[in-house]
């Protein structure tokens, strides 16, 4: 049995956006605790979308919640067997993981720098196209394939 739930600690907004949703995304971005270096490549990032902080940030905005997924499966073991049993995700976890998804993505890529790829990545996701929202697919796919353990939920 586990003791008492974490606290969750208050994150400040950024100081360009004053968002704490871009801050999140700066601190997914951060390697190793660089967080200048990773401030400067979501900077870099929304700059490039529009030279317009307001609109770069709506975009931002919809992107993270196009690829925000609202059902996912978790292992669930009953007498043995393990089930992919389908869960509604939380608004929070919901959006750690698009922000982590899209990171991710640009990542894998290779070729230019992060700034572009994290770019066309945001920009893709925007308007439901890229490899994020496939992955946010793929999510809700394997959620709806497994419903017939549904009734598995604690």
């Amino acid at each position: 049995m586990r003791s008492s739930n974490a606290k969750k600690r208050q994150l400040n907004p950024d100081v360009i956006y004053k968002s704490k949703l871009v801050s999140r995304f700066v601190n997914v971005v951060m390697l190793h605790g660089k967080k200048s270096i990773a401030e400067k490549i979501v900077y870099g990032a929304l700059e490039k979308i529009n030279s317009d902080r307001k609109e770069a940030f709506r975009i931002f905005e919809q992107a993270v919640k196009n690829v925000m997924p609202k059902n996912e499966v978790r292992s669930r073991r009953v007498s043995g067997a393990t089930y992919q049993v389908p869960y509604p995700v939380r608004f929070e976890r919901g959006e750690g993981l698009a922000l982590k998804w899209i990171v991710e993505i640009a990542r894998k890529k290779q070729g230019k720098e992060m700034v572009e790829f994290l770019k066309d990545e945001i920009l893709n996701a925007s308007t439901n196209t890229g490899d994020a929202i496939r992955k946010r697919d793929d999510v809700h796919k394997m959620a709806d394939a497994n419903k017939a353990f549904s009734h598995y939920k604690s």
